[in-house]
């Protein structure tokens, strides 16, 4: 079933522009109520949000659509969005509502769903949503129907508990001085509490939400404020999340900075070590490096790569009975413990890690050398640059020339209007003038001009655009 609205990663755009506007925000949840009406019993919707400012415009918009379709709803506020799947399965509600954007800046903003099992829901589902906003509501509940709205006020208590509860028993984070940076996100209030209440000296940056700060040169995209507090304090470590901290990336103690490639080795290796990876292989997507592949080959692990989008990952761990899965940006779910990506139980684990081996995280956490890898973004308009016969030309190049020692992978963003180009191989100048290239034709045909690219080189490039 074809879908408009829903994307890689639920309903996205601009703050009151369409599609996020509380207009089509109301009706999708008319559309979740009609779609989800059995007749048998009142459904109960959780919502919660992160610290967006339009939050606070779409969360009455849909907690009205929900209540015209006879649904209850539960409150919880800025909270982290594996924090609502968690909720959702605890509460028995029928549906998890998360208004967030994760990464992206204040202007944005998201709907997720969740079904009654924790999980993202399907495309399937998705695209029945869809059908039934396209259709208009059939039906809507009588004045004694209507649902009620309540607030959970314990919410946060229960997110942190459950978190800890994937912590090893008998470990305590004792000792240890870390940096969590919370991104001015929706685990403002509950990320410096976990590690504090497992015995941490915490240095916390980013727990100032204004409503317009979110991501701002801050958390897990943009992680050098919190690798400079790693530094300037001493700490043992720093953890910076994403605004809705699904996503987390770390610096060790000498600021040098780990991605979800090197944390999903480190944690695949000791649930190997114990006898504990189900599936006896890590699911990741096509951007995860080829150097990650190699690792967990030689250590007799396999590897499933999948498309762009952690919800993939998850289908395909579900699919092959894998517990460990995850994207190079530091989307981790550990399946024995959540549903979802969560920044925090991927942190306890990596802490874990080092508080067992009693090393430093500079000698634990860097597991494998990563081959040279470059990605950039390049932006267009209305007509898809990739349909263009030059950029398809430049792409074959471009891969004939890497050879069987390295990869390019083109791909549209599922969530904003930009083409990803990574590029990744052994020779890194080859690398850097291969992506040049094939952003220069895809440029070109994005603003109608449609002309081969020249052959450029330039110097190597350090770090993803």
């Amino acid at each position: 079933m074809t879908r408009k609205l829903f994307g890689t990663d639920g309903i996205r755009g601009t703050a009151n522009s369409e599609p996020m506007t509380p207009e089509t925000a109301l009706k999708v949840a008319m559309a979740v109520g009609e779609l989800f009406y059995n007749g048998t019993h009142k459904h109960l919707v959780v919502i919660g949000k992160d610290t967006r400012l339009s939050g606070y415009m779409l969360e009455p918009a849909l907690t009205a659509g929900f209540v015209t379709m006879g649904m209850d709803v539960v409150l919880v506020g800025p909270l982290p969005t594996p924090a609502i799947a968690m909720l959702t399965r605890s509460l028995r509600a029928d549906l998890g509502v998360v208004l967030s954007a994760s990464h992206n800046p204040y202007g944005d903003n998201g709907i997720k769903l969740f079904g009654r099992d924790g999980y993202k829901l399907s495309d399937e589902l998705e695209g029945k949503i869809e059908a039934c906003l396209d259709r208009g509501p059939g039906r809507r509940a009588m004045p004694a129907g209507l649902g009620r709205v309540k607030r959970l006020e314990d919410a946060g208590g229960r997110y942190i508990e459950f978190v800890k509860q994937s912590f090893p028993r008998g470990l305590r984070l004792d000792g240890l001085r870390i940096v969590v940076d919370c991104a001015h996100g929706a685990a403002y209030k509950v990320a410096p509490r976990v590690f504090w209440e497992l015995g941490a000296e915490v240095f916390s940056l980013g727990v100032a939400p204004d409503g317009l700060n979110i991501n701002r040169e801050c958390g897990a995209l943009s992680p050098e404020q919190m690798r400079q507090e790693v530094l300037a304090r001493r700490a043992d470590i720093g953890i910076a999340l994403d605004g809705d901290a699904d996503r987390l990336i770390i610096s060790d103690e000498r600021g040098v900075i780990l991605d979800g490639d090197q944390l999903m080795a480190l944690i695949a290796t000791g649930l190997a070590r114990t006898r504990r990876l189900w599936g006896g292989a890590v699911v990741t997507t096509i951007m995860s490096n080829l150097g990650f592949e190699r690792y967990l080959s030689g250590q007799g692990i396999g590897l499933h790569r999948t498309k762009v989008g952690d919800r993939y990952v998850v289908e395909t761990m579900r699919a092959l009975g894998c517990n460990l899965g995850g994207e190079q940006s530091g989307h981790i779910i550990l399946s024995d413990y959540a549903t979802t990506g969560d920044g925090l139980i991927a942190a306890l684990q990596v802490l874990a890690s080092i508080v067992e081996t009693g090393r430093r995280a500079s000698e634990v956490c860097r597991v494998f050398t990563p081959v040279p890898q470059l990605l950039r973004s390049v932006r267009f308009s209305e007509s898809d640059p990739l349909q263009s016969p030059a950029v398809a030309n430049i792409i074959e190049t471009g891969k004939a020339r890497l050879g069987g020692d390295g990869r390019l992978v083109i791909r549209k963003s599922g969530t904003e209007p930009v083409i990803r180009v990574m590029a990744e191989g052994q020779d890194e100048e080859l690398v850097a003038a291969i992506v040049e290239e094939v952003c220069v034709t895809i440029r070109s045909a994005a603003s109608g001009e449609d002309v081969a690219a020249p052959a450029v080189r330039v110097r190597p490039a350090q770090a993803a655009e």
